[in-house]
């Protein structure tokens, strides 16, 4: 493959505490009960607004919520990260020049963008594409589209890297092949019925997917 996407969240980093605690913070503030959070890992790689939708079942609740949800993030949320064991090693391995290599998160750009500098995974991609505040852009297939028209790159040519099936999905719709990771938050299950053309276990096999045809 001459061009990689990979997912942020559940594949370059774990987000787990930052987003979890952020989205009780959001219902606590709205004086609801909130769940636990291994009880709202699932809320980890759809896209967040739909997620709150799901939890408070009314569209100006949600509304409500991701802006609470945004005032914890912004601050205490984003850094209450930590990058992958071997994620760095496989990055280094895969920017030797023979491919580009980007970001593709439906994570709101500004957020995206200030985790990798903070991780100082900068130096490996190109460009980091995410949604926007408005949500434009946080359906994956929008999303790789958009990255593929603004990149001019031939989607045959290309491969998405993510653990959920957004990213498998968003991948097939734009014809691209996709890589499940299952070090992240998607099942074995949920990858292969979403199509994925291959499963790897750990950050330090991608490379070797990454060239197979």
């Amino acid at each position: 493959m001459k061009t990689i996407f990979f997912d942020l969240d559940g594949t370059l980093t774990d987000p787990k505490i930052g987003i979890t605690r952020s989205i009780r913070y959001a219902l606590e503030q709205l004086g609801r009960e909130a769940p636990s959070e291994d009880d709202l890992t699932w809320c980890i790689g759809p896209p967040l607004h739909a997620s709150l939708l799901r939890l408070l079942g009314e569209p100006h609740l949600a509304d409500r919520a991701l802006l609470l949800y945004r005032e914890r993030f912004s601050d205490i949320g984003l850094y209450e990260n930590a990058v992958y064991a071997g994620i760095e090693e496989t990055l280094a391995a895969l920017a030797d020049g023979s491919r580009r290599l980007f970001v593709a998160t439906s994570k709101a750009r500004v957020y995206a963008m200030r985790i990798i500098e903070h991780f100082k995974l900068g130096a490996y991609f190109e460009h980091v594409f995410g949604s926007e505040l408005d949500g434009a852009r946080t359906d994956k297939t929008e999303l790789l589209k958009y990255a593929l028209d603004t990149t001019r790159v031939d989607p045959a040519d290309a491969l998405m890297v993510g653990d959920r099936s957004y990213d498998i999905v968003g991948a097939r719709n734009n014809r691209m092949r996709a890589l499940g990771v299952l070090y992240g938050y998607g099942t074995r299950d949920e990858l292969t019925q979403a199509g994925a053309h291959g499963l790897c276990t750990k950050p330090v096999e991608i490379p070797g997917l990454a060239v197979r045809p």
